[in-house]
């Protein structure tokens, strides 16, 4: 699904053949008539800030970010694999816990939806370069998995500037999600000597070829629906 801006979803190209028909963002006064993509790109952008931000779940988010550096040079500096371990976990319990309370305490902002992605592509990111650097991953890994964030990053002010919200996230990212943060953890503990390191090996394998597999295909689907919604913007604005 791909959201536009005044809240409503539509249905984007995925594996139907069906092609959405794009409902645009409330004026912008003049400088929308004469940009509307940029004039909804600079709402939205104003829109982040209109939103409360300082909220528990939003301070979760930000120790979760601020986790990422520590993550990394415990990684790279000292090797010490099992307080690594310790921060990845902890990061896991809070992104379970800080969308608990954004529900039970009613404390949902845009700053939220956007600090608790970022922090799981960060992770992502921060362990592939550390795995890349010690040579427990090979390089095109860490590539074809960051390039596909890279790409859809940049499709973000695309889809604003067509009155589109970002696409929803569906059930296989966040099955690849889901593994990939498995694989991790799994391929930290095998990185010891310890005694069950033999058994863990080819579980640790396994998510992460499954993690993969999956993040990049969720990733063409997106793609998919972006392309889509742009194609149905610039088709409705020639009309």
């Amino acid at each position: 699904m791909v959201q536009d801006a005044d809240g409503t979803t539509e249905n984007t190209a995925r594996g139907t053949g069906s092609e959405p028909e794009p409902r645009r963002s409330r004026p912008a006064g003049a400088e929308q008539a004469a940009d509307p993509g940029l004039a909804r790109i600079k709402e939205a952008a104003a829109g982040i800030w209109d939103d409360p931000w300082l909220t528990i779940p939003n301070l979760l988010s930000a120790l979760r970010l601020a986790g990422v550096p520590l993550f990394l040079w415990l990684l790279l500096g000292p090797q010490n694999d099992l307080l690594a371990l310790l921060v990845l976990v902890l990061s896991g319990a809070t992104d379970w816990l800080d969308g608990k309370l954004a529900r039970w305490l009613n404390q949902y902002s845009r700053v939220g939806e956007l600090l608790d992605p970022a922090a799981d592509r960060l992770y992502i990111v921060a362990t592939l370069v550390a795995f890349v650097m010690r040579d427990v991953v090979p390089w095109w890994v860490a590539v074809a998995l960051i390039g596909r964030d890279v790409v859809l990053t940049l499709c973000l002010p695309v889809l604003r500037y067509h009155g589109y919200e970002p696409p929803e996230v569906h059930y296989l990212g966040k099955a690849a999600t889901f593994c990939l943060m498995y694989a991790f953890p799994l391929l930290l503990l095998v990185q010891g000597d310890f005694t069950f390191s033999a058994v863990v090996r080819p579980i640790a394998y396994a998510f992460t070829c499954w993690g993969g597999a999956l993040y990049l295909w969720a990733g063409v689907l997106y793609l998919s629906q972006v392309v889509a919604a742009v194609r149905v913007a610039r088709r409705t604005a020639r009309t």
